[in-house]
C-alpha cells in the first residue's frame, strides 16, 4: 500500500481514544467487532458512511487518552485507508504504526480538507492531494523503515516476515 484514495469523514480537536472506541466495547479484541462501534460516540453514523479506504481529517492531538491499540485497530478494521491530523498523541502515533494503520502530519491540510473531499495520499513522498478542491499540501512523509511496517500490515508482521 503505497497510497490511499478516499472520501473525507473529519473530526475536531483531541479525538480521544475512548470515542474512538469506546471503553465498553474492550471486552473485546476482534478487529470486526471494534469496527462495528468506532466512532460511535462522537459519530453515531461513522459506521454507516464509511467505506473501504475513506479517510479521517482531524485536527490536533488526535487519539489522546489511554494508550489502548483498541482505537487504531478499529479504524483500520473499519476500512479506513489513512488518518490526517495536524498533530497526533505519541502512543496513538506508536500504536497505528505497529498495526499497520496510515497516519500523517500535515496542519495545513487538516486545517483546509473538508468533509466529503475525495483525498489522495502518497505514502512515500508524504503529498496529500485534494482532488475536490485541486490542492496539494506537504505531510511528513514516513521514514523507510515505518513504510516496511506499514506495507507489513504491522510490527508483528513485520518481524515475522524478517525472521
Amino acid at each position: 500500500m503505497k497510497n490511499a484514495k478516499g472520501t473525507v469523514l473529519k473530526y475536531g480537536d483531541n479525538v480521544d481514544t475512548d470515542v474512538i472506541i469506546p471503553a465498553r466495547y474492550l471486552n473485546s479484541s476482534d478487529p470486526a467487532e471494534l469496527a462495528e462501534h468506532c466512532m460511535e460516540d462522537i459519530d453515531k453514523d461513522f459506521v454507516k458512511k464509511v467505506k473501504q479506504g475513506d479517510i479521517i481529517v482531524a485536527a490536533k492531538n488526535f487519539g489522546c487518552g489511554s494508550s489502548r491499540e483498541h482505537a487504531p485497530i478499529a479504524i483500520k478494521a473499519s476500512g479506513v485507508g489513512c488518518v490526517i491530523a495536524e498533530t497526533f498523541a505519541r502512543i496513538f502515533y506508536r500504536n497505528a504504526i505497529n498495526i499497520g494503520l496510515p497516519i500523517i502530519e500535515c496542519p495545513e491540510a487538516a486545517k483546509d480538507i473538508e468533509a466529503g473531499d475525495e483525498v489522495e495520499v502518497d505514502f512515500d513522498s508524504g503529498k496529500i492531494y485534494d482532488l475536490t478542491k485541486n490542492k496539494e499540501y506537504q505531510g511528513q512523509a514516513f521514514p523507510p523503515f515505518m513504510q516496511k511496517i506499514i506495507d507489513a500490515e504491522g510490527l508483528v508482521n513485520y518481524i515475522n516476515a524478517k525472521g
